[in-house]
C-alpha cells in the first residue's frame, strides 16, 4: 500500500466509511496497545533513564519491522526517498520518544496518554502557522478547549504542580507538535512525490530515529551510565514497547488505513487515553482523579470540534438533489 497525495494531511477527515465489527475490534485493540506504551515507559524510564529507554525502543522497533517485512517478503526499495524518510523519522519518532521518556519520569501514564490526544490540535496549529491551512471557527474553538484540558491536567490531580510537572507537560506537547509536523512533512516529502509502501515509511522513520539517537545515547551512557540495566521484567517491558507497541502497532494501523480509511483510523486518538489511564490504574496503582475526567473531557470536546465534518449548505444540498 502506498501513501497517496492529498490536499492536506487532515483533508481525509471528510470521508465516510462504514465500520465492520472486525474493524472496530482491531481499532479497540490498537488503542489498547498504544495505551499500554505509556505503562511500559513508566516501568522502563525510572530504571534505564530517558535516553537509553528511547534508544532501545527505536532499536527494538526497527528490528521488529525488519523481521515483519522479511516475513511478508516486502522488497526494501525506497525509490530514492530513504534520505527524506530518515529526516522524517527525527520528527515522527526520534524526538517524540525522547520527550515522552522524559515525561514518564514525572507524569502518571494516564496523563501522558491524554496529552497524546492533543496531536490533531497541534497539527491544526502547525498547519495554520506554517502550511497555509485555513483555521475556521470550530478548529479555533477546538484549540482553545484542548489547551484548557491541558491546563486542567497540569494544575490538579495526584501530582503536585511544580517545575518538573510543567516540564513533563511541555515535553508531551513538543512530542505531539512533532507528530503534527510529521503529517505535513510526510505529505510534502512522500505523498506528493509518488507515495511509498507505508510499511517502508514506518521502517525508514524508525531508522531515522535510531540514527538521531545513536550519538546521543553514546554520549549519555559515557557521561552518566545507568546505575543498573534493569531486571528481566524491565526488558520484557522494553520488548513489549518496541515490538508490540511500535512495530506491531504500526502494521495494525496501516492495515486499518487500507481497510477503513484514515478518517476512521484516526479515531484511535479518542480511545488511547482511556486505556492509558486504565492500564496505569490497574498495573501501576495510579490514582484516577477528577483531573483525568475533566481534562480528558475538555480534550475530547476539542477533538470533536477539530475533526467535526463540515456542514453542507442547504442550497448546495438542494442543487445536488435536483441533478
Amino acid at each position: 500500500m502506498a501513501l497517496r497525495a492529498s490536499k492536506s494531511p487532515f483533508s481525509y477527515l471528510k470521508s465516510k466509511v462504514v465500520l465492520k465489527t472486525s474493524d472496530f475490534i482491531r481499532l479497540i485493540s490498537l488503542a489498547a496497545i498504544w495505551g499500554a506504551s505509556f505503562l511500559f515507559m513508566r516501568i522502563i524510564v525510572p530504571v534505564l533513564g530517558p535516553i537509553p529507554s528511547s534508544f532501545v525502543r527505536v532499536v527494538f522497533a526497527s528490528v521488529g519491522l525488519i523481521v515483519i517485512l522479511l516475513a511478508m517478503r516486502t522488497q526494501f526499495n525506497f525509490h530514492g526517498k530513504l534520505r527524506s524518510l530518515l529526516l522524517l523519522g527525527v520528527f515522527s519518532s526520534g524526538i517524540p520518544v525522547v520527550m515522552y521518556s522524559f515525561a514518564a519520569q514525572v507524569l502518571p501514564a494516564g496523563y501522558s496518554a491524554i496529552f497524546n490526544a492533543t496531536t490533531p490540535l497541534m497539527g491544526i496549529l502547525i498547519g495554520a502557522l506554517f502550511f497555509s491551512e485555513k483555521l475556521n471557527l470550530f478548529k479555533a474553538l477546538g484549540v482553545v478547549f484542548g489547551l484548557a484540558g491541558v491546563a486542567v491536567l497540569t494544575r490538579t490531580g495526584p501530582v503536585a504542580l511544580d517545575t518538573n510537572v510543567l516540564l513533563g507537560a511541555l515535553a508531551c506537547l513538543v512530542a505531539t507538535s512533532c507528530y503534527g509536523l510529521a503529517g505535513f512533512l510526510t505529505k510534502r516529502w512522500i505523498s506528493d512525490k509518488g507515495g511509498l509502501d507505508s510499511k517502508l515509511v514506518a521502517l525508514g522513520s524508525q531508522l531515522g530515529a535510531v540514527g538521531l539517537l545513536v550519538p546521543v545515547f553514546a554520549v549519555n551512557v559515557s557521561a552518566a551510565p545507568p546505575a543498573t540495566w534493569g531486571s528481566t521484567g524491565v526488558w520484557l517491558a522494553v520488548a513489549g514497547l518496541g515490538f508490540v507497541c511500535t512495530s506491531l502497532a504500526y502494521i495494525m494501523y496501516f492495515r486499518l488505513i487500507a481497510d477503513i480509511g484514515p478518517v476512521k483510523s484516526l479515531t484511535v486518538t479518542f480511545l488511547i487515553p482511556p486505556f492509558g489511564v486504565l492500564w496505569g490504574a490497574i498495573f501501576l496503582k495510579e490514582q484516577l482523579t477528577l483531573a483525568h475526567l475533566t481534562g480528558g473531557f475538555l480534550i475530547a470536546i476539542a477533538l470533536w470540534l477539530v475533526l467535526k465534518p463540515p456542514q453542507f449548505k442547504p442550497a448546495v444540498a438542494a442543487q445536488s438533489l435536483s441533478k
